[in-house]
């Protein structure tokens, strides 16, 4: 626990990270050898400490609870909010994948980033005339990669919600690569999408969170090595060769941009302003471009991804841009 005054709060408010600190725990679901020594009637192999957590929280006499993060936090916040519970939340992911909300805390800094350092890495791609694919973070959602690219940050991007046919990608690629003084061209691969011509999902290993979630890696690298081997098919038999990188934790460290200090802002007196008037079971929201809020349970009534059909090309593998009538960040919860 940390007791709040103005100064904590304005330095917070102004720095990146979490000074709260963050894990991967789920209450409902601990393995045995998590469960802290001081708790004791927990002896399954995994254990719902859901009770425990009530009881702490009524010790330390936290009247209303205002959870703060993506679908897994946010979805336990509904489970303290059904066993009773007052909370009030507010969505925070970079990759922009909370139901409810067309904006989280975290998305437009991960854009920035991913544009800035798109354009740095073309100096090298440039120079050595190859091909720049860079992964992203999204796990089922490829909004970080598909807004980077509308913006001009890449040629083309593959997300989760299509896969891709890496034949047709070297193809767009390497007309794209040709049509440029510089020879070269980008692609932006989100750490979730697929091949057509592979199963399911590239992972670094077989250990899973308490989420049941494995650490994603190394779609990035399939699609560099398909594009080497297949470039000579459509370069006149010249094999084009690829730069590589994965932006991982760079694009989520750091000070926030303008937008991730605004939002946030007016996100937290959202929030206090629904304490106040003792309206819970509420998640914080933007729709179309206004601030409002809907029922936390709009979290775990569906999955917030790319409407393919009416933001992706699947043909040409890049943003359809249409924008009259759209939001500012184009793409809704709807």
């Amino acid at each position: 626990m940390q007791l709040l005054d103005e100064a904590t709060v304005n330095r917070a408010g102004r720095t990146g990270g979490t000074f709260l600190h963050t894990s991967r725990v789920r209450p409902s679901t601990l393995p045995r050898g998590r469960v802290p020594p001081h708790m004791t009637g927990y002896d399954q192999p995994v254990n719902d400490t859901t009770k425990s957590v009530l009881r702490n929280l009524e010790h330390i006499g936290i009247d209303v609870l205002i959870p703060i993060g993506g679908d897994d936090t946010l979805s336990y916040g509904k489970r303290l909010h059904d066993e009773g519970m007052h909370v009030v939340a507010i969505p925070k992911t970079m990759d922009n994948d909370v139901y409810g909300t067309d904006y989280c805390i975290g998305f437009s800094t991960c854009v920035t980033r991913t544009i800035e350092l798109t354009h740095r890495l073309r100096t090298s791609a440039g120079s050595h005339e190859r091909f720049l694919v860079i992964e992203v973070f999204g796990r089922y959602a490829g909004f970080t990669a598909l807004l980077p690219t509308m913006a001009g940050a890449a040629d083309r991007c593959v997300i989760p919600e299509y896969p891709v046919d890496v034949e047709r990608l070297t193809e767009l690629l390497t007309e794209d690569r040709n049509r440029n003084p510089s020879r070269y061209a980008v692609v932006l691969v989100s750490e979730g999408s697929r091949l057509t011509s592979q199963e399911g999902m590239s992972f670094e290993g077989t250990e899973a969170d308490m989420f049941g979630h494995r650490k994603l890696g190394g779609i990035g690298d399939r699609v560099g090595t398909a594009l080497k081997e297949l470039s000579p098919k459509y370069n006149n038999g010249r094999r084009i060769d690829v730069v590589n990188q994965r932006l991982g934790y760079l694009v989520r460290s750091g000070d926030p941009d303008a937008l991730d200090s605004i939002v946030p802002m007016a996100f937290g007196n959202l929030a206090l302003d629904l304490v106040v008037k003792k309206e819970y079971g509420r998640l914080v929201s933007i729709h179309k471009g206004f601030y409002d809020s809907v029922p936390l349970s709009s979290v775990t009534s569906d999955k917030k991804i790319v409407d393919v059909s009416r933001y992706y090309n699947t043909d040409r593998l890049r943003p359809i841009y249409e924008f009259d009538g759209a939001p500012l960040f184009i793409m809704t919860s709807d």
